[in-house]
């Protein structure tokens, strides 16, 4: 004690349990230490710290998601499949100036989810340039399904691809075309249907029935390759005459693999829609799919048979399984199936009328048309039954059609 109290030898503080620090004599319970930071204060601070934090979070996440995609992106870019040629992947510069721009002058063809261009590369080199519109759905899957499908074949009768490029336009977009061998006669749709004036309908491009003969072989030992080569099946899914290209020498060349189902045996599918799936997206185009597809069925080998038997009756018959008079229950194939054989003369093509029964035609030649011509147009049939089980296969459909060219050929 100090003061007036340093004397004082008798304390008495009984009844003040509240009181507390004091000198140690006194043996008073230590003061708690109240804060005077106030609770308002203390969120303050709190969300001062806790604002830049989540902050900092945040844009890690985004520089996070940021060089994931683009590491996504480099890898696909250097994922992009070898053609084993010599040119090597394109940029969008390059293809920009290839084809002046993207000129619509350019422009030889539009499908579901491309465009195709006329391009020159280095050296004059003519080429087609095929386009992803990438904005449309299943673009970019159809992008792949047709790396994949053509990064390990090699067939005289599949459009040949040069290269692949996926790269960014000059606004940073995604950019992804692939690059073929030019086909100067164009597609076989164009060819069967444009006329040569563009005004005389009856001045349709001539072709002869050896040529008609001809590309149902280049076409059959396409699909036959692509069907039952030991290693892989793959199913084209949309064969028809826009598919089909022709050089300058009338050779075929089947195309397109965007919709292609591709697996490793019987049991393991490598692409996404492979044929042993069943999904309610129709793949295929109207008129040339088989009925168990048009209803969401499954694809298969047997439904590019019967795919083909209907490009076959469209070569020889020269009208589009879409046309008018096939409605009501009648198709291409039954139309051909009611007036086999007797009749088949009055259906074909007028310009295969006049090569086989003109007047300047000799009889023996006439008939000897008539017997091949015959022989193909059954096979058209053959490939075109309603049930997949009662098709013949492309095996059998290709060994057939060369035995008839052949023996055409040598005049037997």
């Amino acid at each position: 004690m100090k003061g007036i109290f340093q004397n004082v030898t008798a304390l008495s503080i009984g009844g003040n349990e509240g009181l507390c620090g004091g000198s140690r004599e006194l043996h008073l319970l230590t003061c708690p230490v109240i804060s005077l930071v106030s609770s308002k204060h203390k969120k303050s601070i709190l969300l001062k710290i806790l604002i830049p934090v989540a902050c900092l979070v945040s844009l890690a996440m985004v520089i996070s998601i940021f060089f994931t995609w683009r590491g996504k992106r480099k890898r696909e870019s250097l994922s992009l499949p070898s053609f084993g040629t010599n040119f090597p992947n394109f940029s969008y510069n390059n293809l920009f100036k290839a084809t002046e721009g993207f000129s619509s002058s350019n422009l030889i063809g539009k499908g579901r989810y491309s465009y195709v261009y006329v391009g020159k590369l280095f050296q004059d080199n003519i080429v087609a340039v095929k386009v992803f519109s990438l904005e449309t759905r299943g673009a970019h899957k159809s992008f792949m399904a047709e790396c994949n499908a053509l990064r390990n074949v090699r067939h005289r009768n599949l459009l040949p691809i040069l290269t692949a490029c996926s790269s960014i336009d000059s606004e940073g977009n995604d950019f992804k075309a692939l690059v073929y061998e030019f086909m100067s006669q164009g597609d076989l749709h164009k060819f069967l249907y444009t006329t040569r004036d563009d005004i005389n309908l009856s001045n349709l491009n001539h072709i002869t029935l050896a040529q008609r003969i001809s590309i149902v072989v280049d076409v059959s030992d396409a699909l036959e390759y692509l069907h039952h080569n030991n290693q892989w099946t793959i199913v084209h899914c949309d064969l028809k005459p826009s598919n089909i290209l022709l050089d300058d020498d009338m050779i075929a060349h089947v195309g397109d693999f965007g919709l292609a189902s591709y697996k490793t045996n019987s049991s393991m599918p490598s692409l996404g829609d492979s044929n042993s799936t069943s999904s309610l997206a129709i793949k295929g185009t109207i008129g040339y799919i088989a009925p168990e597809c048009s209803h969401g069925g499954q694809v298969s080998t047997a439904s590019d048979v019967y795919s083909f038997g209907v490009v076959l009756l469209e070569i020889f018959i020269r009208r589009r399984p879409t046309d008018d008079m096939f409605k009501d229950g009648l198709s291409i194939a039954k139309h051909a199936e009611i007036n086999f054989p007797n009749r088949i003369l009055e259906i074909v093509d007028p310009q295969l009328q006049l090569e086989l029964d003109g007047q300047e035609t000799p009889m023996a030649v006439k008939e000897k048309g008539l017997h091949y011509l015959h022989s193909v147009l059954n096979i058209g049939l053959c490939c075109t039954k309603m049930t997949p089980s009662e098709r013949i296969s492309m095996q059998e459909a290709a060994a057939k059609l060369h035995g008839i060219r052949d023996a055409y050929l040598r005049g037997n």
